[in-house]
C-alpha cells in the first residue's frame, strides 16, 4: 500500500511538471527568422522591435538577415534562378540540423491564426524548440531552401513585400502564443 501511494505522488508530481512545462512551453522555444535583405524602414522595425519585446516571455527569439544577391531590374528565368540559389546558400548556412524549418512562401498551406497556434504548439509539444521561418529576398526562395523546409507557410494568395513580412510574421506568432496561453488579444 505504502509502495502504490508514493507511486501515485510520483505520477501526480510529474503530471504536475509536465503540465507547468506545456503551459509555459514558450520558455523552451527559439524561434528564428531568417530573412533575406537588410530592414532599412524605421516604422517595420519599431513595429518588428515591439512584437519582439511581447514575445521575449514566451520565447527567443532570433532575426537573422542574410545578404540580399545584387541583380538588374530586369532578369532573365536563369538570372533569377541564379540569385534564389545564391540567397538560398547564405539562408541554409543559418539553418541548424536540429531546426524544424517553415519557409513563407505563396504556394504555401494557408492557415487561420487559431491553426497557426496549434501548428506551433504541436511542434512545442512534441520536441521541436528550434523552429525557423525563411522569408526570402523579392524573387522568392530557391529550391534548396524549399527542399530542406519541413512545411511551408503562405499568409496569403497576395503578394506581400518581404521586409513586411517580417512585422506580420512576429505579430503571428505573438498571436499565436497569446492563443495558446488563452490569454486575450484584441481580434
Amino acid at each position: 500500500m505504502f509502495l502504490h501511494n508514493m507511486w501515485i505522488m510520483f505520477v501526480d508530481m510529474w503530471i504536475s511538471i509536465v503540465d507547468i512545462m506545456f503551459v509555459k512551453w514558450g520558455s523552451l522555444v527559439n524561434i528564428y527568422i531568417i530573412a533575406v535583405g537588410k530592414l532599412k524602414e524605421k516604422y517595420l522595425k519599431q513595429g518588428i522591435e515591439e512584437y519582439v519585446k511581447r514575445l521575449s516571455s514566451y520565447a527567443k527569439i532570433d532575426i537573422i538577415e542574410v545578404a540580399d544577391e545584387k541583380a538588374p531590374e530586369q532578369l532573365s528565368e536563369q538570372q533569377m534562378q541564379l540569385v534564389k540559389r545564391k540567397e538560398g546558400e547564405r539562408i541554409l548556412t543559418k539553418i541548424t540540423e536540429d531546426m524544424y524549418v517553415i519557409a513563407l512562401a505563396i504556394e504555401g498551406k494557408m492557415m487561420s491564426s487559431e491553426q497557426f497556434a496549434q501548428t506551433l504548439d504541436r511542434l512545442a509539444t512534441y520536441g521541436n524548440s528550434k523552429i525557423a521561418f525563411v522569408i526570402g529576398g523579392s524573387l522568392g526562395l530557391g529550391d534548396d531552401v524549399m527542399k530542406r523546409a519541413n512545411e511551408s507557410l503562405s499568409f496569403s494568395k497576395m503578394t506581400f513585400p518581404h521586409q513586411l513580412m517580417r512585422l506580420i510574421l512576429t505579430e503571428q506568432i505573438y498571436r499565436a502564443f497569446r492563443i495558446n496561453r488563452g490569454e486575450p488579444y484584441h481580434k
